[in-house]
């Protein structure tokens, strides 16, 4: 209990129990590589239970088992990438979007590598059963019913795989590389005929048929409905239009949109959504941007910057533009801290998530501390906004202005770096702290070292790259 300056009586109430909340996230994070793993297994073991432990009587059979068991493991792998890549709320409230997306991308080098190995061992598996050379059997092989379909799913997966190395994916714009990244849908159901199709594998009302049946339908569903179906609704539900946009620096813009009921969507500070915007320029293309400002109930404001073709078309739509939206989306938020002091460093347009989050969270005076960096004052846009939301809720600001060390630690000015400023001189209580970070992934990546090197534990850094 607390008395204010008017002399009223106000209830404190009690910190939240951070840790007590990244525990339970923690097991239901575990609980899913369990389960991951798990199908992986239970996969191979079905096809072992169901007659897959007679193929082993010969060379061949037992190649060619070999060669089912990778074919198996490496669809469920695919799977499991999907329903990672489809946001489901539940899993993106347990781990986050980035986590989520960061084990998709792991996934795919081996699953790709299994469903490669898939098919070469089965060319050689068939060889041997036939005498043939597995360059040979290529011939036979295309004239099993739906092979050549397979074949092209293959194909199309080596297209995704390739484009996904960070060396070519850096060639596209964000645009290109997701519509051909949507390939891989493609590719999974131009495998399901031949799967089905081949009774010895999948004899017909087994449990192991119903058991992939349900697997495609677990992940394809939540991919129809956390895509598309439920941001539809959403959209159409909270009729969002572009209101008005406000220059905050060269380069950078505001746009405050419009729409009814929009505190409902409970989006916290912090999280983004992704957006599409219908003009004949941006309707094919979507753009994962967060919030730079609290919502009400029927306005909600995004801060773009000019980085590309992308973010400069949007930056020039029309008031009255409609605005076709999937989230929220993300931990980077109050929810996901796990420590009792609160660090935060900041620079660029990663101000955009931490002006909200600022907005957002229930702080103690004093319990936390932000830096804000910029190379220049042209990249000081919203900084106001969080000097007074700071000054209210007794935040400790320190800024940090000009071109990155050249020596010392590459993410400080030189003038700092000059004169032996250590993160944990900016911080001295981070090893207690959440360290939130937002920013250009190369400057956060030398940030993020620093605090490592400093000691902090891993799951107290909470960093939002602007990358893909």
């Amino acid at each position: 209990m607390s008395i204010d300056d008017t002399g009223a009586i106000r209830l404190s109430t009690p910190p939240p129990d951070h840790e007590a909340r990244y525990r339970r996230r923690a097991r239901i994070g575990d609980a899913l590589v369990v389960a991951l793993w798990l199908s992986s297994a239970v996969a191979v073991a079905l096809f072992l239970v169901s007659g897959g432990t007679a193929r082993f009587g010969s060379v061949s059979d037992a190649v060619t088992s070999v060669g089912i068991m990778t074919g198996l493991v490496g669809t469920n792998l695919v799977l499991a990438m999907f329903i990672l890549a489809a946001r489901v709320p539940f899993i993106d409230r347990a781990v986050g979007h980035d986590r989520a997306i960061a084990v998709h991308r792991a996934l795919g080098k081996p699953a790709f590598y299994l469903l490669l190995s898939h098919g070469v061992i089965l060319l050689v598996g068939y060889g041997l059963a036939s005498g043939l050379n597995p360059i040979a059997e290529i011939g036979p092989l295309l004239a099993i019913p739906d092979m050549p379909l397979a074949i092209v799913g293959m194909a199309l997966l080596v297209v995704v795989v390739v484009t996904s190395f960070v060396s070519v994916r850096r060639r596209f714009s964000y645009e290109t590389w997701h519509l051909t990244h949507l390939l891989s849908y493609a590719a999974v159901i131009a495998s399901v005929p031949h799967q089905l199709s081949i009774g010895s594998v999948f004899s017909p009302f087994s449990f192991e048929r119903a058991y992939w049946l349900a697997l495609y339908v677990l992940a394809f569903g939540a991919i129809l409905t956390h895509r598309l179906v439920e941001p539809l609704a959403s959209s159409l539900r909270h009729r969002l239009r572009v209101g008005r946009i406000v220059t905050e620096a060269p380069g950078v813009v505001s746009i405050y949109l419009t729409g009814r009921r929009l505190r409902s969507l409970e989006s916290a500070g912090g999280q983004f959504f992704i957006w599409r915007f219908w003009t004949l320029g941006t309707w094919w293309h979507s753009h994962p941007i967060s919030l730079s400002a609290m919502a009400t109930d029927t306005e909600m404001r995004i801060t773009v910057r000019d980085l590309g073709g992308g973010s400069r078309s949007i930056s020039a739509v029309r008031p009255g533009t409609r605005v076709w939206f999937e989230g929220p989306y993300g931990v980077f938020t109050d929810a996901g801290r796990t420590a009792p002091r609160l660090a935060i460093v900041v620079a660029g347009i990663g101000i955009t998530p931490v002006r909200a989050l600022l907005e957002d969270s229930t702080l103690r005076p004093g319990e936390a501390t932000i830096l804000l960096r910029a190379s220049t004052l042209d990249d000081t846009f919203l900084w106001g906004e969080i000097l007074q939301l700071a000054e209210r809720k007794g935040v400790e600001v320190t800024t940090m202005i000009g071109p990155r060390a050249r020596t010392g630690p590459g993410w400080m000015t030189q003038a700092d770096a000059d004169r032996g400023l250590t993160i944990l001189g900016l911080f001295p209580d981070l090893l207690e702290s959440d360290l939130y970070l937002c920013g250009p992934t190369p400057w956060l990546d030398l940030v993020e070292a620093d605090a490592r090197a400093a000691g902090i534990p891993d799951h107290q850094i909470h960093a939002e790259r602007f990358d893909w």
